[in-house]
């Protein structure tokens, strides 16, 4: 059956845990994944609430279904070696590889997510009176950021060589057309694999477009060391989202120790004497022999 013929009456727990059990066995998605799908159909079931009260008691039960714990661990990034050598790949001799490295240099020094990457126009980057760019986020949140000028000179020389074309994003695909998510997914794959020849800890480290994002939150956050600044950087409408960074920078947990007065340690000197080189030599410690007393 399609989704499209289901009836309200028909999406109840059952039918719920089974899709999200399937997710699991059949997909092998992990818990995180399993829980935005059930967030996703608890805000639907949040919108029949409303609608269908007659359903009220088989909405409840989806709403009650717990979500799984999951692992909490530290954000991925890259060294600044690793960041170096992938924006260091694409070849600036042709049209390819300018768009590449504009690409690239802007994904990182923006934090930009793939989305708003490939989603940029021609009139969202200025170049006076400073260069800058106008990123349109998630939940139609906009934020200008200041670019680099290492990050303007790579867009400028893209700019010179990308011409007129018919579509109005900034970046384009060989066919002229704009690009799509994975086709910058292929593009930092192939670069990926040019890095790893001149930075070997590239080929134990799994590179995913976001991990540029969060490369640059750590950049950023090391820099400033304000949580605060971070967050307008990429975007977040809550503060708590960035806090996950601060687990990742130890100069964060450095600050803390460093305000804090340890405890002293009580001074002692030890002492070499004839019956402990005896006891140990003879493989038994003084406390041995008291006890077996």
């Amino acid at each position: 059956m399609a989704p499209s013929e289901l009836a309200v009456e028909q999406i109840d727990a059952p039918l719920v845990l089974d899709f999200l059990n399937d997710l699991e066995t059949t997909r092998g998605n992990g818990p995180s994944s399993r829980n935005i799908r059930l967030a996703a159909i608890k805000s639907f079931m949040h919108f029949l609430e409303y609608r269908v009260p007659s359903a009220i008691e088989q909405i409840r039960r989806v709403l009650a279904i717990p979500t799984k714990k999951t692992e909490s661990r530290l954000v991925p990034h890259l060294t600044a070696e690793e960041i170096q050598a992938l924006l260091d790949a694409p070849d600036p001799t042709g049209w390819k590889g300018l768009r590449d490295r504009a690409m690239l240099h802007l994904c990182y020094a923006g934090g930009l997510r793939v989305s708003e990457l490939i989603g940029l126009r021609l009139d969202d980057l200025k170049f006076q009176p400073q260069p800058s760019v106008l990123v349109h986020g998630k939940g139609r949140r906009e934020r200008c950021l200041p670019l680099w000028k290492t990050t303007a000179a790579a867009l400028r020389a893209w700019l010179a060589v990308r011409g007129t074309m018919p579509v109005p994003e900034l970046f384009i695909s060989t066919r002229c057309e704009s690009l799509t998510r994975s086709g910058f997914k292929y593009i930092l794959r192939k670069h990926v694999q040019t890095a790893r020849q001149h930075c070997p800890s590239l080929t134990t480290k799994r590179v995913f477009p976001h991990i540029m994002r969060h490369t640059c939150a750590l950049t950023v956050l090391q820099a400033t060391k304000d949580l605060r600044k971070v967050s307008l950087w990429l975007g977040h409408a809550n503060l708590q989202t960035t806090e996950i960074y601060t687990r990742v920078d130890p100069s964060v947990k450095l600050e803390t120790l460093e305000s804090v007065v340890p405890p002293k340690l009580r001074s002692g000197r030890f002492k070499v004497t004839d019956k402990l080189i005896a006891s140990l030599q003879g493989g038994t410690f003084m406390g041995s022999k008291k006890s077996s007393k």
